[in-house]
Order: C-alpha cells, then sequence, then structure tokens
C-alpha cells in the first residue's frame, strides 16, 4: 500500500527522506504568480461502495445506445460486436507482452499483429499494412509526413468532405512542419473536380479524400487519382473499412497510401474513443512507414514464428528529422479487430455493409418527400446520408430523445447545421419504421 502522509509526523518523515525542508522546495521552481493560492474544492472521501454508487449513478445520466436506439453516424457506429471478441480477448495468450521485443515471450501478440496486418491489406487491396495507429485522424496526419518525406512538398489538398475531426488532426500534427491544408469541395459536399484542377501545382505533397465523405456520400475516387499523380503527388484515402466489403478497394484505384478508422471492427462506441488507426500502403513507401510490423520467420529448430521485422524507432537518433515519432499500435483493439474480422469471416462482413446500406436506403426513400426535410446531396450514399430540417438540428435531437431514438449526429457542413443519419445491421425494421415515422411527424 502507498505511503500516504497523513500527518504532520509522516510529512516531516518524508520530506527528510527525499532530501528537502518542507513543501515549498518541492514547488520552488514554479512562479508565484503561476500557483494557485486558495484550498481546492476536493469532494469528501468516499469508501469503495460509495465512490462505485455516485459513479454509477454519472454514468445512467448518459444517452448510451443500450437505452436508445441509435441512428447516429459521423465517424463512430453503433454495430454488433460477437460475444466471442471480448472472450477471446482475455485470454492469457493473446495477451502476452503488450511491447513485443522479445519475441521468445510475445508469439501471441506477434501473431495477432501479423494475422491483422494480413486481413488489413486484403481488405484496402494494398501491399503493406502496419500494426495499427491511434485512430483515422493521426493515420491521416502520419500519411501527410510520408509525402513530406517522399517529395518534400508542404501543401495538402484534401478532396471533398472530410470529417472535420480528422481535419483538425491533420492540421495541429502538420503545422510544425509548416504544412497547409486546403479543402476543395463544391457547393454539395462533393469534391469539385474541376476547380482540383485548377488549384493542383508541383508544390501539392499529397491529395487526400475520404470514402465515403463526412457526408456520407460517394466521390469519384478514380477522377481524383487522374489529378493526384499528374505530378508526383501521392494519392491518400481515407476508406471506410465496413464499406469495403463491397465498393472497390483504393488498391484497386492506385491510391498510395490508404488509411481508414477501425472501430467498426469489433470497438464499443466508447464516447468517441480510443480507437484504432488503420495503416497502409504501396511497397515502394515500407521504409517510411510509421508505427511496426510483424513477420513470419522460423527459429533455430525450423518451427514457424513471428517476429517485429521493422520498426520507426528512429526518433531516437533522428529527433525531429525523424519521417514519424509513432513507434507503438493501439494493441488491444487491434486484437479485437483481428478476433472480430476471423469470427465474421469474408461472407459475414459482406452481410453487415449490406444490410447497413439496405436499412439506410430503405430510411432515405421514405422520408425524401418530407416537406421539413431536405437532402444535403442528392448524389450517391453508401449508408449514411445528412439532412437539413426547417428547425434547428439541436431540437431535432431532442425531440427524438423524447422518443427513445439518437436520431443521427449533430455536424456541420458550409456553416449549416446538419443531420447525419446511418442504420447499421443492427437495426430492426420496426426501429427503422420508428425513425421513418419520426421524420414524417416533424
Amino acid at each position: 500500500m502507498p505511503f500516504v502522509p497523513s500527518s504532520e509526523e509522516d510529512r516531516k518523515q518524508m520530506y527528510e527522506a527525499i532530501g528537502v525542508d518542507g513543501f515549498e522546495d518541492l514547488v520552488a521552481h514554479i512562479p508565484e504568480a503561476a500557483r494557485y493560492k486558495g484550498l481546492l474544492d476536493f469532494p469528501e472521501q468516499l469508501s469503495e461502495f460509495e465512490a462505485v454508487k455516485l459513479l454509477t449513478e454519472y454514468a445512467a445520466m448518459n444517452n448510451a445506445t443500450d437505452s436508445y436506439i441509435s441512428f447516429q453516424g459521423g465517424g463512430a457506429y453503433d454495430r454488433f460486436i460477437p460475444a466471442i471478441v471480448p472472450e477471446i480477448m482475455v485470454k492469457p495468450e493473446f495477451r502476452t507482452a503488450y511491447t513485443p521485443y522479445q519475441s521468445e515471450v510475445s508469439q501471441g501478440t506477434l501473431q495477432a499483429m501479423y494475422e491483422f496486418q494480413t486481413m488489413i491489406a486484403n481488405l484496402y487491396g494494398m501491399d503493406i499494412a502496419n500494426a495499427s495507429l491511434y485512430e483515422a485522424g493521426s493515420s491521416l496526419a502520419e500519411a501527410a509526413f510520408m509525402a513530406l518525406a517522399t517529395n518534400k512538398r508542404k501543401r495538402i489538398l484534401v478532396a471533398g468532405t472530410m470529417n472535420p475531426a480528422y481535419l483538425s488532426t491533420i492540421r495541429t500534427l502538420t503545422a510544425g512542419r509548416q504544412m497547409t491544408v486546403e479543402v476543395v469541395c463544391g457547393a454539395d459536399g462533393t469534391c469539385d473536380i474541376e476547380l482540383l484542377k485548377e488549384v493542383y501545382s508541383d508544390d501539392v505533397a499529397c491529395i487526400m479524400v475520404q470514402q465515403p465523405n463526412y457526408l456520407g456520400t460517394l466521390e469519384d475516387v478514380y477522377e481524383i487519382e487522374k489529378v493526384a499523380h499528374r505530378d508526383k503527388a501521392l494519392y491518400v484515402v481515407c476508406a471506410d473499412p465496413v464499406s469495403l466489403n463491397i465498393l472497390e478497394a483504393p488498391g484497386r484505384y492506385n491510391a498510395d497510401i490508404a488509411i481508414g478508422e477501425g472501430q467498426q471492427l469489433g470497438i464499443p462506441m466508447s464516447y468517441g474513443g480510443p480507437y484504432l488507426g488503420l495503416f497502409t500502403c504501396k511497397q515502394e513507401y515500407l521504409r517510411k512507414l510509421p508505427g511496426r510490423i510483424a513477420g513470419m520467420t522460423t527459429d533455430i529448430d525450423g518451427k514457424p514464428g513471428f517476429t517485429l521485422t521493422l520498426q520507426t524507432r528512429e526518433q531516437q537518433i533522428k529527433r525531429e528529422k525523424a519521417t514519424s515519432n509513432i513507434c507503438t499500435n493501439q494493441g488491444l483493439f487491434m486484437l479485437a479487430a483481428t478476433i472480430y474480422m476471423s469470427t465474421m469471416g469474408k461472407q459475414g462482413l459482406e452481410d453487415v455493409a449490406r444490410l447497413s446500406y439496405q436499412n439506410t436506403h430503405y430510411i432515405a426513400d421514405k422520408i425524401k418527400d418530407s416537406a421539413n426535410i431536405k437532402f444535403v446531396s442528392d448524389k450517391p450514399f453508401f449508408y449514411e446520408f445528412a439532412l437539413e430540417f426547417d428547425i434547428p438540428v439541436s431540437d431535432v435531437i431532442r425531440k427524438g430523445k423524447e422518443n427513445g431514438l439518437l436520431v443521427g449526429t449533430k455536424g456541420y457542413f458550409d456553416n449549416r447545421e446538419v443531420l447525419i443519419v446511418t442504420a447499421t445491421e443492427k437495426r430492426l425494421k420496426a426501429e427503422v419504421d420508428k425513425l421513418i415515422g419520426f421524420f414524417n411527424s416533424l
């Protein structure tokens, strides 16, 4: 049990043990102007039972998907997670040492990495996948750094509407390297191809596109690729992993780097994270890849085994000159995604995508003639779309909650409030019909 200096004598002993005369010596380096002079308003100490009871009461205040019917989109989705996923995650053979530098004691972790990489590379149609990054936003920022390391350019073009959280992360992480981010978007939220051609120049490091985009609409990824590869810029695609079970994989339309958000692959919504960054690329960019790669090998007796083949720990010697400073991966969630994909299989993953597509298109078809609803775009979408209303979106969400519905996610497009709606494979017909009835009653 840790030592807690509760009395003056205890505090004196602690100060003597660490070689100071008193508390002031511990904070002497903090300027007086920065010090808080009053007493902190801490609550009274609670027992374990009291603390659990209080936290349970706080948790009950949340609008969780086990008490509401969720149609929320915009980057986090209420998908079914088979019971086998958390069950296998706690098995000791799959929870060996997190940092697998010693292969002899990390075979479980290394094999999970290897299987994960293989499945993600196949899903995205790319040559290589790493063992994951933090989430999609940081994956996109790392893609920008790879482009900078490849062609020494600092201008990033974003084609169409991208998740604002991803955009914010890209801008934040690339600012220190003086990279700039420009969004090229038409009135309906998709990329304006002609404008993209006009603003493209030989200082563009990469063109990024989200497919489907933030509003759920499909981008013309083939035409965007032609612009990107006019003059040695890299083509970066942020593709929804579930959609790739029906839509064409980025590797098929010549993406240089393809990334994605892995939350939909067996990971709970968790109020926005932590999540799982997927990252794939062409073979030629292997040496600039962030994170780590596990490979299959044989041991001294000729038996198959796994080991780390590549890892970008170069920041230990290159510091700010390093291509990447990410040298880790989302180990536990990578394992969850591996179990999920293994459990679902190719047909199961395709069923998830198809059911989501059918549910969402059924909703759109039933509300398209509603007088008080307007679709932001009339272009094709996959399993997500954005709506505008005659009343504030916040009021629509509030009224939805009163009816037991999380009707969508509030977002913004062109400085206008929009509601991003999706219906995953979890939504039953009665639930979908309830949402349709709600929208048509507004």
